[in-house]
């Protein structure tokens, strides 16, 4: 399933990426180790750097790795169990390096997707749009500053009245594959459970006042992994701070 979604894959043909990360995430692995044996603790995976990033290769086969000549440990590995644990250290994935061409990479961003959620985490390369130019494909009817206003008064409102909410910081994210969202970076003080069931109602109830079919998504500001949080942080002064409100 994975050789067969990697031969598709395409310059521009986002889609078939995505089948591509979609295979990875239900299929198996075959990682190469460069210290150790499976299951060892001490056990470190191979690394090659690309462009300056770091990738652990691998092969998607026991036939590709025979045709790979690698010599030393292999370990046999879910695609979304390796998917978690590399792109916590920020390290992508390298399929089929022996191959004609080099094979292909998949970056850390992208492996993130595939343990966290392919559906519910946005495609990249992302495109980020202020809050008031929505792209081109928005109905300016639902995504206009003018219709968005009232869902931007009750987030304001919702915040105000939740001690949970440091500030909020919006803008339009447009996946590569996908529908564009209006993303709301919630940056909270407490992440205790009674404080994100309380956040997640103020976002129900803020959605409630905005226009039908606005498509609205959220992200944690306090990810260190997230790619819309990061882009948030460095661009987008926040639009609710509770320390800019009044006493």
């Amino acid at each position: 399933m994975i050789e067969a979604a990697l031969r598709g894959v395409a310059p521009g043909r986002y889609d078939r990426y995505e089948e591509l990360l979609r295979a990875v995430a239900e299929g198996r692995l075959w990682m190469l180790l460069w210290h150790g044996m499976p299951g060892d603790p001490d056990a470190q995976y191979g690394n090659l750097e690309v462009g300056g990033y770091g990738y652990a290769p691998c092969v998607t086969s026991q036939e590709e790795l025979s045709a790979s000549g690698w010599a030393r440990q292999h370990q046999v590995i879910s695609g979304a169990e390796v998917a978690a644990a590399l792109y916590r250290e920020r390290w992508g994935l390298w399929l089929n390096p022996h191959q004609p061409g080099g094979g292909l990479g998949i970056p850390w961003p992208d492996l993130r997707r595939v343990a966290g959620g392919l559906d519910r985490l946005p495609a990249g390369p992302l495109g980020f749009s202020p809050a008031d130019r929505p792209p081109a494909s928005v109905n300016p009817s639902v995504g206009s500053p003018d219709a968005t206003s009232s869902f931007y008064r009750a987030l304001v409102d919702g915040a105000g009245r939740n001690p949970a909410i440091r500030s909020l910081r919006r803008a339009w994210v447009e996946p590569a594959f996908g529908e564009p969202s209006l993303t709301i970076g919630l940056d909270l003080d407490d992440v205790s459970e009674a404080a994100v069931a309380a956040t997640r109602r103020m976002m129900l109830e803020a959605v409630a006042a905005a226009p039908g079919g606005l498509p609205v998504s959220s992200v944690t500001m306090a990810d260190p992994y997230d790619p819309v949080a990061m882009w948030l942080w460095a661009r987008v002064p926040a639009f609710y701070s509770r320390e800019a409100q009044p006493a």
